[in-house]
């Protein structure tokens, strides 16, 4: 069992909240966790926006610059 689910609940199962004509109204935790729970899925499918390496290059490239400046004006 993936420790991120409660205990009892199958995966991809809901809190059980369900209302006449299959609506189900969840609060915000359970939105929250929802949309977390999604978005891992999505990362471990593969479909990032950016590749990671872009992210990594530009972290670099903006502490780089920084430093330099500290460098330059300092």
């Amino acid at each position: 069992m993936d420790t991120s689910e409660p205990q009892g609940r199958e995966r991809g199962q809901t809190s059980g909240r369900a209302r006449a004509g299959g609506a189900e109204k969840l609060n915000w935790i359970d939105r929250r966790r929802e949309k977390i729970r999604t978005e891992i899925e999505r990362n471990r499918r593969g479909d990032h926006k950016v590749p990671t390496w872009v992210l990594a290059a530009a972290l670099v490239l903006i502490v780089v610059a920084w430093v330099g400046l500290i460098l330059y004006f300092g």
